[in-house]
């Protein structure tokens, strides 16, 4: 029972801090973004991956070790929803993740570096649709722990 307590505090607050990450890159990714801040997103977007990642990693805990098992999971709709969301959340984020490491490159060496307006709209757009699809993943968490 504590493991799943423990399992369950760390995966709402690294989901919490996920969405925190998130919303500061949006913040951050401005057309009048300097160099500095190009790397300031920079390392809010390893950030983000890294959280990411531990998210899925304690996720997966909770699907094996937790109370609920894998056979509670595995036959819920809801929770293949929500895999499926937070695929397309990661999916999303691949190509700001691609700019942004473009323009961190281009920023080391060139204190003088602003990336183009046309790239940061499309990036903002991306990370836009990010966090609208970011948020079905705690509708369908709660959705599938009452059904």
């Amino acid at each position: 029972m504590l493991t799943d307590l423990i399992l369950a505090i760390s995966h709402h607050l690294l989901v919490f801090g996920l969405l925190a990450v998130l919303v500061m890159e949006i913040m951050l990714t401005r057309p009048e973004m300097t160099s500095a801040q190009v790397v300031r997103v920079g390392w809010l977007d390893t950030a983000y991956g890294a959280l990411a990642s531990l998210v899925l990693a304690v996720g997966i805990g909770r699907v094996f070790f937790g109370l609920k098992g894998w056979e509670f999971y595995a036959t819920n709709p809801f929770f293949w929803a929500k895999i499926a969301a937070f695929l397309l959340v990661g999916g999303l984020s691949v190509p700001p993740t691609l700019r942004i490491v473009g323009w961190r490159a281009a920023a080391r060496g060139n204190s003088d570096f602003r990336p183009q307006s046309g790239e940061i709209r499309t990036v903002r757009r991306y990370m836009h649709w990010e966090a609208a699809v970011f948020v079905l993943i705690p509708i369908f968490a709660a959705v599938m722990a009452r059904s």
